[in-house]
């Protein structure tokens, strides 16, 4: 663990030295706030955050466990299947965890790596799997029994109270709903279902509400998760045809006001298999993908007009074999990407540079192997 470490904080040292931070002034933040990262231990006896922070010169190591008072679902790898299960608010001053066991959401209050509980409610559902935030609005998604989206109005103090008729059923019980995500303008609110291989999009109400679902299908088999870039895009993730290795895609769509998505990029390649998790640099230039069967990462440009291209060689990194690299967060500086590797407990650490290639800083260990965790964010 030790030596890790130190190959972690040489890395991450050079990589300061060629990128510098951004200043304060520029990030709203404090440096060691920008790296504080977490990861979510899903335990169905008790779930609980790990959060990590860099100490003088960037060196990343476990700082605390944080019970989140309720249970997780337990299991082994990936027993969420889902992306979102561990979400930081826009600010970055809020920690949403879901607690899929005991049914109920918790909302922690950051100070960089040490998190204060301050609520923690009944998800609206049972098995809840993704939160998502927009200014005032939080909407829990509910994998179990019934699958559906329930809203909940974010108070100042923290405090989630949920809002009346706000919830929204899927389109069958069975959806196996995978992700959910406000639009950059808090309008629309989209929901995947990877049972039915289905967008449903939802319009937001004024008063928090939602309006009847307006269903896309997606372009290719195997929809996951999507995502919005900064510029409205939806990206979605594709696992690919069943039983087909290395052949999961990416697509991207523009969403109009009434919630109809229309095709931009359809099922680009990513060159690898079970391409499930996806994360957008804050600039909005790039989107990284975790293929978790084939353990890499893979790369690519996103256009003005919403359109999907390739980095060279589409993968962009190679992890251990056997990683099972699910989640998959960046820092909010978009200097650091990392992935929940959930197959061998570790998370890997990369400098994401100017031209979107990625660097290898090292990796954190010491994390429990194939023990159920789900979820990570970060700073």
């Amino acid at each position: 663990m030790a030596r890790t470490a130190r190959l972690v904080l040489g890395a991450m040292l050079a990589l300061t030295a060629a990128f510098p931070l951004v200043s304060n002034a520029q990030s709203g933040r404090s440096n060691t706030q920008s790296f504080a990262l977490y990861a979510m231990t899903n335990s169905a006896e008790k779930n609980e955050v790990i959060s990590f922070t860099p100490n003088s010169g960037g060196q990343l190591q476990e700082f605390h466990r944080f019970p989140t008072g309720g249970r997780g679902s337990g299991g082994v790898t990936d027993p969420l299947e889902s992306q979102g299960s561990l979400t930081l608010s826009e600010n970055g001053e809020l920690l949403f965890a879901v607690n899929a066991g005991s049914g109920d959401i918790t909302v922690f209050r950051v100070h960089g790596p040490v998190l204060s509980p301050i609520d923690r409610v009944p998800s609206g559902g049972s098995a809840p799997n993704a939160v998502a935030q927009h200014g005032n609005l939080v909407f829990v998604l509910n994998a179990g029994p019934g699958n559906n989206v329930t809203g909940f109005l974010l108070e100042p103090s923290g405090h989630l109270k949920r809002i009346e008729n706000s919830t929204a059923s899927l389109t069958v019980n069975s959806s196996r709903a995978g992700s959910l995500a406000f639009s950059p303008d808090g309008r629309i609110l989209l929901v995947t279902e990877k049972a039915t291989d289905r967008i449903d999009a939802f319009r937001v109400n004024t008063d928090g509400t939602l309006a009847p679902v307006v269903v896309t299908s997606s372009v290719g088999p195997g929809l996951f998760a999507v995502v919005f870039a900064p510029n409205g895009t939806v990206i979605a993730s594709e696992t690919g045809p069943a039983g087909q290795g290395n052949n999961s895609a990416l697509s991207s769509y523009a969403l109009a006001g009434d919630g109809t998505l229309s095709p931009i990029s359809s099922s680009i390649p990513t060159a690898g298999a079970a391409t499930c998790w996806q994360v957008v640099t804050p600039s909005g230039r790039f989107v990284y993908t975790a293929n978790s069967a084939t353990s890499t990462i893979s790369g690519f440009a996103i256009g003005t007009d919403g359109s999907l291209t390739a980095l060279p060689g589409t993968v962009v990194a190679t992890l251990t074999p056997g990683a099972t690299n699910l989640d998959i967060a960046i820092s909010s500086d978009g200097r650091f990407l990392y992935t929940l590797n959930s197959g061998i407990g570790t998370i890997s650490v990369f400098g994401v540079n100017q031209d979107g290639t990625l660097t290898p800083v090292g990796d954190i260990s010491g994390l429990s192997a194939a023990a159920g965790f789900n979820g990570i964010a970060a700073r």
